[in-house]
C-alpha cells in the first residue's frame, strides 16, 4: 500500500532527529562492558546479515535467528553495541530487498523501530539486573532477566509494528492475530540460539561464532529447501485438485472464470490477463482481466506476434518471470499498471499450438519463484484441454439441440423443454402456459418454383425474423419442415392470439429474398409468404403437454389453414 508522501517525509525527519543522536547518547552512558575486539563484532554482524537472508520457516511465518545472535553480543557488549550491530544488520536486510523508490522510508522506519525497541528492553534489562554482576554465569536469577529481556523485546516490537500500519498504512489496530502467535514462538525459539552463543564465547572466544554459526546457517538454508520443497508439493497438489476443477466444467464462460478466481489463491497476483490467440493467429486479443481475483471490464488494443509481453511469450512459446520493471520496460505498451514489478508470463498451448497467454503481475519485486513458473506451466495446460473440452461439449450440444440450417431449437430440444415448463405449470411456479404454431402457407409450391435451395432461405430468413420479434419472450423451435413453434411461459391465451396476430402480419408484409436457381441465371428474388397459426393455452386447452401440442396443431389446420389460410386460430373445445 503507498504511504502519503507527508508521512514519509515525517519518518525521515524523526529519525534524523533522534537515530543518530541516540545511539550517540547510548553509547556514551551505556558504553560496551567488556573489550570490543573489532574482528569479534565483525564475526557477529557478518554471521546476523547472512542470517538475515535465509530466514526459517515456522507454519509458513519466517523465523530469523538475528535476534538470537542480538542477544548474545548485547549479553556480550551491553546495548550500545548490540544497537549498532542489530541496525547494519536490519539495514543490509532491506538493502537486499533492493526497495522501489517509494518504499525507500522503510529504511529509516525499521530503523526506528529497532532503536526502541532495543532501548526500552536494553534499560528494563539494566534496571532488573542493576543490583546484581552476573559476568559470564547464566544462574537462574540471570536467565529469568535474560527471558524478562527477550519477550519485553518481542512485545514491544510487536506493538510498534502494529501502531506503525495503523498510522502509515491505516490498517486495522490489532495485537493479538495469528502473525503475533507464531512471532512470538519464534521469539521462543532464537532464545536459547543466543544463550548458547553467549555461553560459548565466554568460554572460546571468535571460535564460538563459527562453532555456532556454521551449523545454524547450514541449518537455516536446509529448512529454507525444505520449506521450498513442501511449498512445491503444496503447489502441484492445488494444480491436481484445480485440473480435475476445470475439466468438471461444461462452458468455456465457467472455465476461465473458475480459472481466473482459483489463480489468485494459489500465486500472489494482483492482475491477471488472459490473452486469445485468434484471427487466424495473427493477432492476441484480451479475453479476460481481474483485479485481485475479481473480473473487470479492460480494454486493450489487439497485439501481434512477438509484440508486448504476450507477443514475446506467443513466438517463444516458453514462460518466462520478469522480476523487477526493468527487466521487461523494453517490452511495455502501455497495458501493465505504472506500479507493477514482477511479471509472471505463461503460454496457453493446445495441440503443440499457443492459443493463448496468462499474465500475472505484482507490485512487489521478486515476487514470483521459478517453482511457480512450473506450477503454472502445468495449471495453463490444463487450462487448454479444459477450454478444448467444453468447447467439444458446447458443439456436441449445439448439434443435438438445435436445427443445423436455422440454428433454432430442434424438435428434441422443444419436447424436454415442454416437458420441464408444464411441470413448473402443474407445480404452480407458473399461472399460463401458451403454445404458438406455425405453418407455412404453400411452401411445397415455393419449392417447386424457386428451388429447395430458395426454400431454405426462407427458412432461415423467417428463424431470424421470428428471434428479432420472440425479443427473448419464450422458447423458439423448428417443429420439423415449414413449422415452428413458440413455447411462452406466463402468457394467457388472448396475450398469445395478439402476439400470434402480431407475427402473422409481420410476415405477410415485408417479402422474402431469395435466389431463384431453376432459371438459366441465378437471380434475386422477392417472395411474399404468409403462414397459417395455431394458438392453445394451459390448462385452459390441456391438462399435459401432448394435448396442449395436439391442440394448437389442431388449431392451426382446423382454424387457419381450412379457413383460406394466412389466418391466426386459437383452440376451441
Amino acid at each position: 500500500m503507498e504511504v502519503a508522501k507527508h508521512k514519509r517525509i515525517t519518518v525521515w525527519l524523526l529519525w534524523l532527529l533522534l537515530v543518530p543522536a541516540g545511539i550517540t547518547l547510548t553509547y556514551q552512558y551505556y558504553p560496551p562492558q567488556t573489550n570490543v575486539h573489532g574482528w569479534d563484532i565483525i564475526g557477529f554482524l557478518f554471521l546476523a546479515c547472512l542470517l538475515s537472508l535465509i530466514p526459517m520457516m515456522i507454519n509458513n511465518s519466517p523465523v530469523s535467528a538475528v535476534q538470537g545472535v542480538s542477544l548474545a553480543v548485547f549479553l556480550i557488549y551491553g546495548l550500545a553495541v548490540e544497537m549498532i550491530v542489530t541496525q547494519i544488520t536490519y539495514m543490509f536486510m532491506l538493502l537486499a530487498l533492493r526497495l522501489r523508490r517509494n518504499e525507500i522510508h522503510r529504511l529509516p522506519l525499521n530503523s526506528l523501530l529497532f532503536f526502541f525497541v532495543s532501548l526500552v528492553s536494553g534499560l528494563i534489562y539494566y534496571a532488573l539486573a542493576a543490583a546484581d554482576d552476573f559476568g559470564t554465569i547464566v544462574s537462574p536469577s540471570h536467565l529469568s532477566i535474560i527471558i524478562v529481556y527477550h519477550l519485553i523485546y518481542f512485545t514491544l516490537n510487536t506493538i510498534l509494528v502494529s501502531v506503525i500500519r495503523y498510522l502509515l498504512y491505516n490498517q486495522k489496530l490489532a495485537l493479538i492475530t495469528r502473525d503475533a502467535v507464531w512471532d512470538c514462538i519464534a521469539a521462543l525459539v532464537v532464545l536459547p540460539i543466543g544463550i548458547i552463543l553467549f555461553i560459548l564465547y565466554q568460554q572460546l572466544g571468535y571460535q564460538s561464532i563459527l562453532i555456532t554459526g556454521i551449523p545454524l546457517i547450514v541449518l537455516a538454508y536446509t529448512m529454507k529447501l525444505y520449506n521450498s520443497s513442501q511449498a512445491i508439493n503444496e503447489g502441484l497438489q492445488k494444480a491436481s485438485e484445480f485440473g480435475h476443477q476445470l475439466t468438471q466444467r461444461l462452458e468455456v464462460k465457467e472455465v476461465i472464470h473458475l480459472f481466473v478466481v482459483k489463480i489468485a489463491t494459489i500465486l500472489p497476483s494482483e492482475q491477471t490477463y488472459i490473452l486469445d490467440v485468434f484471427n487466424q493467429e495473427k493477432e492476441i486479443h484480451l479475453l479476460r482481466y481481474a483485479e485481485w481475483g475479481i473480473e473487470k471490464e479492460k480494454k486493450i488494443k489487439p497485439l501481434v506476434l512477438n509484440e508486448g509481453i504476450s507477443g514475446h511469450v506467443w513466438k517463444t512459446k516458453k514462460g518466462i518471470i520478469y522480476q523487477t520493471r526493468k527487466d521487461w520496460e523494453h517490452l511495455d505498451t502501455g497495458i501493465l499498471k505504472e506500479t507493477v514489478e514482477s511479471v509472471l508470463a505463461v503460454p496457453v498451448v493446445r495441440n503443440s499450438l499457443v492459443v493463448g497467454v496468462l499474465i500475472l503481475t505484482s507490485g512487489k519485486k521478486r515476487a514470483y519463484e521459478q517453482y511457480q513458473l512450473m506450477i503454472m506451466d502445468i495449471l495453463c495446460s490444463y487450462l487448454g484441454a479444459a477450454i478444448e473440452n467444453a468447447r467439444h461439449l458446447q458443439e456436441t450440444k449445439q448439434k443435438s439441440e438445435r436445427c443445423a440450417l436455422t440454428n433454432l431449437y430442434n424438435f428434441r430440444y422443444f419436447e424436454s423443454a415442454l416437458e420441464k415448463e408444464f411441470d413448473k405449470l402443474q407445480n404452480k411456479e407458473y399461472s399460463n402456459l401458451s403454445l404458438i404454431i406455425l405453418d407455412i402457407d404453400r411452401f411445397k409450391s415455393i419449392n417447386d418454383t424457386y428451388g429447395h435451395q430458395s426454400g431454405n432461405e426462407i427458412l432461415t430468413e423467417l428463424a431470424r425474423r421470428l428471434e428479432r420479434l420472440m425479443a427473448n419472450r419464450g422458447i423458439l423451435a423448428r417443429f420439423g419442415g415449414e413449422e415452428f413453434v413458440i413455447l411462452m411461459p406466463e402468457v394467457d391465451k388472448a396475450e398469445a392470439y395478439d402476439f400470434a396476430e402480431f407475427i402473422r402480419h409481420s410476415i405477410a408484409s415485408k417479402p422474402f429474398s431469395v435466389h431463384s436457381d431453376l432459371g438459366e441465371h441465378r437471380s434475386k428474388l422477392l417472395v411474399s409468404v404468409t403462414a397459417s397459426i395455431g394458438v392453445a393455452s394451459a390448462l385452459a386447452d390441456a391438462e399435459d403437454a401432448q394435448s396442449l401440442v395436439r391442440h394448437a396443431d389442431r388449431a392451426m389446420y382446423t382454424g387457419a389453414k381450412q379457413a383460406g389460410r394466412n389466418k391466426v386460430a386459437q383452440y376451441v373445445g
